[in-house]
């Protein structure tokens, strides 16, 4: 079950990493939305081309098995091989080529910004509240995502001011770092905190993310569930799991 209190101590933890998507802003529903808006039309012109019958996208299931917390990239990769565009021992089917990889995720990138533009971005007021008592407790704090639309996301939700360390899928394309569930974006927040990976702590809502923050070593591992996820999250390493960051106390030395 879903833990109804959580803390971070602060005499174990000296800074926390805070995944964007799902996390600070209530963004995964723009996201799940702008990926249907461009793999479906890409699903059905392949189906039609090859005489078969595939699946639009579920924007529920698909979204958080094959894309919720993976760079565009990756998660477009992942997803069309579960659509049979892959290769596969003891068949002829071809792997997502990168034009087509390239192509959906440049409609899912004009989609989503225009979503963003026309609609805007909530923050969740307990995240923010969360990362202010952090800070004023002395906690270092980062934000991390795997987007490269992360400043555009966090100005349209008021929050560009929020946190002082950023890691986003600029800094990994630049970097070459992998995206979850590497560890390699969290680690290199820990390292911009100035804070030991093993004194840091990882938030986050996506399976992968958890994940990530298990294989790097953190400290503590605080699983937000506001999907229905709770097992997986436990199951991929998280510590904790909570409904909503309200759930969580900051404790310790400093507090």
């Amino acid at each position: 079950m879903a833990a109804t209190r959580a803390a971070i101590a602060l005499d174990e933890v000296g800074g926390v990493a805070f995944d964007m998507d799902g996390v600070v802003t209530d963004t995964a529903p723009v996201h799940a939305a702008a990926w249907k808006e461009a793999l479906d039309p890409f699903l059905r012109d392949y189906a039609r081309s090859a005489g078969e019958r595939i699946p639009p996208f579920d924007v529920h299931g698909d979204y958080l098995r094959y894309l919720d917390g993976r760079t565009r990239a990756e998660g477009a990769r992942a997803f069309l091989a579960s659509r049979g565009m892959a290769s596969a021992e003891g068949t002829d089917r071809q792997a997502p080529d990168a034009a087509a990889v390239a192509l959906v995720c440049e409609r899912k990138d004009a989609a989503f910004l225009d979503r963003v533009r026309r609609f805007g971005v909530a923050g969740f007021a307990s995240t923010v509240a969360l990362v202010g008592e952090l800070r004023r407790a002395g906690a270092a704090t980062a934000l991390v995502s795997a987007s490269r639309n992360c400043t555009a996301v966090m100005e349209a939700a008021g929050l560009a001011d929020l946190f002082g360390v950023r890691v986003d899928g600029g800094d990994a394309a630049r970097l070459h770092l992998p995206g979850k569930p590497d560890p390699a974006l969290f680690v290199e927040a820990a390292r911009r905190m100035r804070v030991p990976v093993a004194r840091t702590a990882v938030v986050e809502d996506a399976v992968a993310g958890v994940e990530a923050g298990a294989r790097g070593g953190f400290a503590l591992v605080i699983g937000v569930d506001r999907t229905g996820q709770e097992r997986e999250l436990y199951r991929h390493g998280a510590h904790v799991v909570v409904s909503d960051l309200s759930q969580v106390t900051v404790v310790g030395r400093s507090a």
